[in-house]
């Protein structure tokens, strides 16, 4: 399953703004009823921490969208072997990235002694692995 990372944000952001409010709350009962006000400045760091822990772990996830992270080498792996495994073709060149949770997109050079046209080599890579777009570059070597 894909996450959607709008709306992680949006439910983390309502759940801190909920949790800060009863955090909020029981700093004020234990102020006037227990004389406790030293209570809205903890609780105000503990917010405060909250809200910071699940933003740095949105902020990784989503980075590495954002930043077109090097997608896995797994999924290197498998294009490599799946077009690599046809005519004596080799990859020259092979960039895969994140475009999404599980999501790739891939710029693939192939050079090959008897080319074909960049769907042929398209058909060769598995269609399960998430790439969701790719675009081939192909190059001739007579001496493969």
């Amino acid at each position: 399953m894909h996450a959607d990372q709008n709306l992680r944000a949006a439910y983390l952001h309502v759940l801190a703004d909920a949790l800060t409010s009863v955090l909020a709350i029981v700093a004020l009962m234990g102020g006037k009823y227990f004389g406790w006000v030293w209570m809205d400045p903890l609780m105000g760091i503990m917010g405060a921490a909250m809200v910071a822990r699940w933003s740095i772990g949105l902020i990784r996830d989503t980075s590495r969208i954002l930043l077109d992270h090097q997608g896995p080498e797994k999924i290197r792996k498998i294009i490599t072997e799946a077009i690599e495994s046809h005519d004596g073709n080799r990859i020259f060149d092979l960039h895969l990235w994140s475009v999404g949770p599980g999501i790739f997109a891939a710029a693939i050079s192939i050079v090959t002694a008897s080319p074909k046209s960049p769907d042929e080599y398209k058909r060769l890579i598995p269609s399960d692995i998430g790439l969701v777009h790719t675009t081939i570059e192909i190059h001739l070597c007579n001496s493969l």
